[in-house]
């Protein structure tokens, strides 16, 4: 088992996230929304082309922390999402510590694209062991 200390960190390079991904996660959550899988339709309001969808961002940043901790110690997780992650952008979710206090690690959470900027802030709370 896992025992998180104050400042332990860990990082996880999602895959590139093309086309076909998008239509997947489309298919697989339900959210069709076309600026996420009609080109067309996007640059028919001014948006050069698909992105990815935020909640896609924010599996993978769940999988940054279940692959940390096993689920059942997740006692909260949140994020806000904070700039688009383009198509064949391939997003770095990472994690860190801030504090341990009372059996608890909490946690800040950011995914980010090569560039650096940041697409989803996020936090969360689960047992420290």
């Amino acid at each position: 088992m896992t025992t998180l200390s104050s400042g332990d960190s860990l990082s996880l390079e999602c895959p590139k996230i093309t086309r076909t991904t998008l239509a997947l996660y489309a298919g697989a959550s339900g959210d069709h929304n076309p600026v996420h899988i009609d080109v067309d339709a996007c640059k028919a309001v001014g948006i050069p082309d698909v992105f990815a969808h935020g909640m896609l961002s924010m599996a993978y940043l769940g999988r940054l922390l279940t692959d940390w901790v096993p689920q059942d110690r997740i006692r909260t997780y949140g994020v806000r999402f904070s700039a688009i992650t383009p198509v064949n952008a391939t997003p770095v979710c990472k994690g860190t510590v801030g504090k341990v206090e009372d059996g608890l690690a909490h946690l800040d959470l950011t995914v980010s694209l090569p560039d650096g900027t940041v697409t989803l802030q996020g936090s969360a709370v689960v047992f420290a062991n």
